[in-house]
C-alpha cells in the first residue's frame, strides 16, 4: 500500500490570511466603509468563517442583500483571492508521482473549502478531500482525521502516514492523537514548549513536500 500525507488548507497550502486582507479592502471599496470597517471584518474572520458571520456583517452595515446571498459571495470572492504558495502545486504533483497518497484534512465550512481547493487547483492533485462541515469533526479530534485516513483508502501496517499543517494544536496535537507522523510548518514562528514536539519542522508547505519525497515511498521501519 502506499504510504499518505494529510495536509491542512488554509495557511498551509493556501495564504488565508492574504486572502482575506484582500477579500476585507474588495468589500469595503464595494459598499464605501471605512477603514476601521474593513480591520473589525478582518478581525471577525480571522479565525474563522460561517455563514452567521454575514448576517451579523448586514445588520451592522445595514446592507440590502441577505446574509446567504453575501455568504454565497464571499465564498467566490475569497476562492477568487486566494493563492498557493510557490512551488505546492508543482510539490503536490511531484509527491504523487513518486507514489504518495495525498489527502486533505481541513476544519471550514464545506462550500468555501472546496471553492479554494477547485479555484488553486489543489483539487485536481489530490485523492481526497476531508472538511469538518461534512465530517462531523473539527481537528483536533482523531475523528477527523480518521475520517480523511479513510477517504484515502486507509493504512496498512507498516505504512507510513503523516500530518502535515501549521497548528501546532490542530495539526501536529491532533495528527499526533490520531496516530499519524508530524510535520509543523513552522512560518517562522517558535513550537510552544509546553506542547510535544512533531517529528520534524519546516519553514513552509514546499519544504514539508521535499522532505516527504526524500523520505520515499517506503515501509515504515520506526
Amino acid at each position: 500500500m502506499q504510504p499518505l500525507v494529510l495536509f491542512d488548507l488554509d495557511n498551509t497550502l493556501v495564504d488565508r490570511q492574504l486572502a482575506l486582507a484582500r477579500w476585507a479592502t474588495s468589500f469595503r471599496a464595494r459598499y464605501g466603509l471605512s477603514h476601521e470597517d474593513e480591520a473589525w471584518l478582518a478581525n471577525l474572520l480571522a479565525e474563522r468563517a460561517v455563514p452567521n458571520h454575514f448576517e451579523v456583517i448586514r445588520l451592522r452595515f445595514q446592507l440590502v442583500e441577505s446574509g446567504t446571498d453575501l455568504w454565497d459571495r464571499y465564498c467566490a470572492d475569497i476562492a477568487a483571492a486566494v493563492r498557493c504558495p510557490s512551488g505546492v502545486l508543482e510539490g503536490l504533483e511531484a509527491l504523487r508521482a513518486g507514489g504518495w497518497r495525498i489527502g486533505i484534512a481541513t476544519n471550514g465550512q464545506t462550500d468555501v473549502q472546496w471553492a479554494k481547493l477547485r479555484a488553486t487547483g489543489i483539487a485536481d492533485r489530490v485523492d481526497a478531500v476531508c472538511v469538518s462541515e461534512e465530517a462531523g469533526a473539527r481537528k483536533p479530534e482523531p475523528a477527523l482525521f480518521a475520517e480523511a485516513v479513510r477517504r484515502c483508502g486507509g493504512v496498512g501496517d507498516g505504512i507510513q502516514a503523516w500530518m502535515v499543517g501549521d497548528s501546532a494544536v490542530k495539526d501536529v496535537g491532533g495528527g499526533q492523537g490520531a496516530g499519524l507522523r508530524t510535520i509543523w510548518v513552522d512560518h517562522g514562528s517558535t513550537w510552544p514548549q509546553e506542547l510535544p514536539g512533531p517529528d520534524h519542522r519546516v519553514p513552509d508547505a514546499h519544504a514539508a513536500m521535499d522532505l516527504l519525497s526524500s523520505l520515499g515511498p517506503r515501509r515504515n521501519t520506526t
